[in-house]
């Protein structure tokens, strides 16, 4: 039975488990650093002594919140997007090449939504990470500034209190 093991610093390791005479044991399969990827899950097919279930890694990966790359070539075309956003320039020839496969491709609608966050998709997780930082201290100024949100309550009842000239000597 194939595994994951998220291990500190990010790093993710598929693991098989398997009896021995001296109990169960465990050895790793591969390991890999940020998300996972087909090639991931071929080089633990590889290693295994029995089969593993993909989906069920995935699924495994999802919980465990490991990112999941469905195919190496939309890891590419992200970094591709990621770098033409950013004005990196390239060479005319090279555009219409990608303009020729790209037509030969399905196309569909962007939605607007995506369209607002395109220039997410290519971005490591230390700048996401980093804008997040800024979005929660902004969050943080705009807190502070503010008056309180909901009056505290008024008690409904009285409070009790002992007066000090009316206690019994």
């Amino acid at each position: 039975m194939a595994y994951l093991v998220v291990r500190k610093g990010g790093r993710v390791e598929v693991r098989e488990a398997h009896n021995t005479a001296k109990g169960p044991r465990s050895r790793m399969l591969t390991s890999f650093k940020g998300a996972l990827t087909p090639r991931d899950l071929d080089r633990a097919e590889a290693a295994a002594t029995r089969p593993i279930d993909r989906e069920r890694l995935l699924a495994r990966a999802r919980e465990r919140g490991v990112p999941i790359e469905r195919s190496s070539a939309g890891a590419a075309a992200r970094h591709l997007l990621s770098r033409l956003r950013k004005a990196d320039g390239l060479d005319p020839a090279i555009v219409t090449l990608l303009r020729e496969q790209l037509e030969e491709h399905a196309a569909a609608a962007v939605p607007d939504e995506l369209a607002d966050a395109v220039e997410w998709l290519g971005a490591s997780d230390h700048e996401r990470g980093h804008a997040l930082r800024d979005v929660l201290r902004l969050y943080d100024t705009i807190a502070r500034s503010r008056d309180p949100v909901r009056e505290p309550e008024q008690e409904r009842f009285p409070r009790f209190e002992v007066q000090p000239e009316r206690r019994a000597s």
